[in-house]
């Protein structure tokens, strides 16, 4: 199962939705980003949010094409998106893509990067990405992993979310490394590019953000 979670974030960086419109898939809507849907003729199964960034005459037709709307009081202790991923995550999907959470206010996007954690936490084999018009992220826990050459995203990032990440190898790209440690507030693997049309990358402890970017 794929479940697909768009918020309200800055429309101006979504991607192209229609490369994400699998059949099978599941649609979410965060506050605004469920207007965001219905701009795109897509209807989402359930929607999430405090409403407090849309118009009434938005929220008017949110009510009239959202079968399960649950609405949230703005003072509560998680984020509408942290609402949503719950849920999500209690589907058991293969896959969860978030849209919509980068841009606009800082605070947000942090809290929608450590979002990513939460399938690792709950020990769900759910992989979880987080999309927009630039740049694609994830997490990984240790082991060895191959990752493929995308001219449409040929920078890739490597930033540890824990304080170390040990024995970290890259082969096939640009900058190769060999068994490196590095520590929370490396740079040391910012922008890197895949020489061959695949490369590997692997680590012994802690946990990688990964990041797929373009210009």
């Amino acid at each position: 199962m794929i479940i697909n979670i768009l918020a309200g974030g800055p429309e101006d960086l979504l991607p192209d939705l229609t490369e994400y419109r699998e059949e099978s898939a599941i649609w979410i809507g965060v506050d605004r980003g469920v207007y965001y849907l219905l701009k795109r003729d897509i209807k989402p199964l359930i929607a999430f949010g405090d409403f407090d960034s849309v118009s009434q005459e938005e929220l008017t037709l949110i009510e009239g094409h959202v079968g399960e709307l649950k609405r949230y009081k703005p003072e509560k202790n998680e984020t509408d998106m942290e609402l949503a991923l719950n849920w999500a995550l209690g589907q058991n999907p293969s896959i969860v893509r978030l849209f919509g959470a980068t841009g606009g206010r800082l605070d947000h996007l942090f809290a929608n990067v450590q979002l990513l954690y939460n399938p690792l936490k709950a020990n769900k084999s759910a992989a979880i990405y987080l999309i927009d018009r630039h740049n694609t992220v994830f997490l990984k826990e240790p082991g060895t992993y191959n990752i493929k050459k995308n001219l449409a995203e040929k920078y890739i990032s490597f930033v540890p979310l824990t304080l170390n990440v040990t024995n970290l190898t890259l082969e096939g790209f640009k900058f190769p490394l060999k068994n490196r440690h590095i520590s929370l507030g490396s740079t040391l693997c910012i922008s890197n590019e895949l020489i061959s049309d695949y490369g590997t990358f692997s680590f012994s402890e802690g946990i990688l953000i990964v990041i797929r970017s373009n210009d």
